[in-house]
């Protein structure tokens, strides 16, 4: 630990699990050390997981933000309410009832830079899921990042390959991996039940609902003390602050995120690659897109859409906002629908099946978190690797490009290009501004 950090947040010091032997059997006096990299929405949700786990020491958060409203439902977060949750958290097990050893950063670069942390949690806005990615790996991290994710397809690439060429362990927070039901319909068609596969429906939601309820706020404002906002904006282009533009509603916005589309690009068509064998791989097109865009004055994403992705195999996925949500197999014998706490199935005795030990068995996880730290231990696969998560979000920004350009295009998943179309493959990256980039 950095003797500065060290006297500026007077935090003890946490030997590292790996450097006590931790790649081999576990000691129960032992915990793995995490910090905290984006205190906001959903980062806050996935730390109280981390903290269940007794496995793990909780050591370091880290926001942009000291703390204001405009997160989930209006409500307030930041760093300072993170920091005071863990150690309350912490301090409870405490005959004192008092807990000091967790620190609290602006930058998550003052994190990585801790010898003593062995993973990270990083949930950012979606335009800074690659660079603390693939600085983490590069750190000698294990991460759990959040999905969607990344911005881009190029960066997505760029922070698979950093991962495996750093041999770290990745979880992405496609949690309905580790859900009994998708895997069940997975392994349901996997195996055949329901005959050949031909199409699988996607059904998303739509819309930009105004989850930080700053949809009345999309103006210019005065920067809110505690908020590093130019370093929120950080590779994206410089833009004025407004509530509407941060926090939660940043995904309505295509600088930052790709809407509906990309925000479930995580979940859904996950699980359809999944089901389909295709988690290392990806469509050989994308066709008949249609979609309706916002026009507020910041939000622009789409609103209403529905395109085709056609697989080599001849399978199509119809990713849309127009079908019942969740993901529909259909074979030329029946089908299967999954979605969060329901499945059904036609014949109905599908869902009696359970495949045989000659048949596929997919990865069975039943708590995400737990099973990220089962990997850091034993330094195996995750249930949801990088290079799937990868794969399984090149399906959403597929659809987004085309949809942007009005077109069919062509794609080939091994050459990570699109066949006879430059103006398509200058959208697989973004420029990233001068201080920030991979």
């Amino acid at each position: 630990m950095l003797r500065r950090d060290f006297v500026k947040t007077s935090a003890p010091l946490f030997v590292p699990a790996a450097a006590l032997g931790y790649q081999g059997k576990v000691s129960a006096s032992r915990r793995i050390t995490v910090g905290v990299i984006g205190t906001g929405n959903q980062g806050t949700g996935d730390m109280k997981n981390f903290l269940r786990e007794q496995r793990v020491q909780v050591v370091a958060v880290c926001d942009l933000n000291r703390m204001s409203p405009g997160y989930w439902d209006g409500g307030i977060a930041g760093r300072d309410p993170a920091r005071s949750f863990v150690e309350w958290h912490y301090g409870r097990d405490k005959r004192s009832g008092v807990y000091k050893g967790c620190a609290a950063y602006e930058d998550y670069r003052d994190v990585l830079r801790r010898p003593d942390i062995d993973a990270v949690l990083i949930a950012v806005p979606d335009h800074w899921h690659s660079i603390p990615v693939i600085q983490a790996a590069k750190a000698g991290k294990d991460i759990y990042g959040e999905k969607p994710l990344a911005l881009t397809i190029a960066e997505g690439r760029a922070m698979s390959d950093a991962v495996r060429d750093n041999k770290r362990v990745f979880q992405c927070g496609s949690q309905q991996r580790s859900d009994v039901r998708f895997r069940k319909a997975c392994e349901i068609v996997r195996n055949g039940r329901i005959g050949k596969l031909h199409t699988v429906l996607c059904g998303l939601p739509g819309g930009t609902p105004d989850f930080g309820r700053t949809q009345d706020r999309q103006d210019p404002e005065p920067v809110p003390e505690g908020f590093n906002y130019d370093m929120w904006l950080g590779p994206a282009p410089e833009a004025p602050y407004a509530p509407g533009r941060c926090h939660v509603n940043f995904r309505w916005i295509l600088d930052y995120s790709g809407g509906q589309i990309t925000d479930w690009g995580g979940h859904h068509p996950d699980i359809a690659h999944w089901g389909m064998g295709m988690e290392l791989s990806g469509p050989v097109a994308i066709r008949n897109g249609q979609a309706t865009w916002a026009k507020e004055k910041l939000w622009n994403t789409a609103t209403d859409f529905q395109f085709e992705a056609m697989y080599a195999n001849d399978v199509k996925m119809i990713y849309s906002s127009r079908v019942r949500g969740g993901v529909t197999f259909q074979g030329s014998e029946g089908w299967v629908w999954v979605n969060r706490g329901s499945i059904e199935a036609s014949p109905m005795s599908l869902l009696d099946y359970e495949p045989g030990p000659n048949e596929i068995q997919l990865y069975r996880s039943a708590n995400h978190t737990a099973n990220f730290i089962d990997c850091v231990i034993s330094r195996k696969e995750t249930v949801a690797p990088i290079e799937h998560a990868h794969r399984s979000i090149t399906v959403a920004h597929l659809g987004n490009i085309s949809l942007r350009l009005g077109r069919d295009l062509r794609w080939d998943p091994k050459t990570e290009r699109f066949l006879n179309d430059e103006k398509a493959n200058e959208m697989l990256s973004r420029p990233m501004r001068k201080a920030w980039g991979m």
